[in-house]
């Protein structure tokens, strides 16, 4: 792999092969090297963090004992029953937790039975209990959208310009439904930050955060520069094509 230099973050550039590994070796790393005992890492949504799952259970890098020993969650909900294929946390729970084993009790997703204000102070209250005031996720893997949003931080939404200083939040994006995510603030709370992006499709989106203007409320990704220290950007090259 190779390097990027950014104001973002840490850029690696590789294979789906080499990204796939690295991201697995940056969480058991972040693991191995907490200093307490209960570890949430925070999974995400969309096609590469199922491929990435898949990967994961078939490769068995991560074995059933190592992952029962983690507190596992999602970064961002869709306010749909955990059932519906378009839950992120449903998804992550029938490809990578189940196959793995993994104790309910391990398992927390958002409270998305509830209505979204409720479903998101439910959910920051029970975060508050495993990790404790100021903390969010020892891990948060995240991705990236064509239009450069990351977790359910959308171009233009109000979290992104006003969070209440809250690190999880609800809230409506047009033509997308409700949201359940973590916010700035919230991403300025964790640990480890880890993004995935592949495919030429992520490349303009990747050269606007990348070598834009500083804009943040439309073009999310941006907010990740207040945490760059701790986060770390894995693309492949057809993302990176024009960096």
């Amino acid at each position: 792999m190779r390097e990027i230099k950014s104001e973002y973050g840490q850029v690696l550039v590789g294979t789906k092969q080499e990204l796939f590994e690295k991201a697995l070796e940056l969480g058991q790393q972040a693991r191995s090297q907490a200093a307490h005992s209960r570890f949430l890492w925070a999974l995400t949504g969309g096609g590469t963090p199922k491929e990435w799952y898949q990967w994961v259970v078939a490769s068995h890098k991560l074995t059933p004992a190592e992952a029962a020993g983690i507190e596992w969650t999602v970064s961002d909900e869709r306010h749909v029953l955990l059932s519906s294929p378009d839950s992120n946390f449903g998804n992550a729970e029938r490809q990578l937790l189940e196959p793995l084993a993994v104790p309910t009790d391990r398992r927390h997703p958002w409270m998305v039975a509830w209505p979204v204000a409720e479903a998101a102070e439910a959910y920051r209250r029970t975060l508050l209990i495993l990790a404790g005031p100021g903390r969010a996720y020892d891990v948060c893997f995240l991705g990236m959208g064509d239009d450069c949003h990351t977790a359910s931080l959308f171009p233009g939404t109000p979290l992104l310009s006003d969070d209440g200083g809250l690190p999880f939040g609800g809230q409506e994006v047009p033509g997308k439904g409700w949201r359940l995510t973590i916010t700035p603030t919230g991403l300025r709370q964790c640990g480890l930050i880890v993004l995935m992006t592949l495919g030429a499709g992520k490349a303009e989106a990747l050269q606007r955060v990348m070598r834009g203007s500083y804009d943040p409320k439309n073009v999310p990704s941006q907010i990740l520069k207040t945490c760059a220290d701790r986060v770390v950007w894995l693309v492949d090259e057809a993302a990176a094509a024009k960096l």
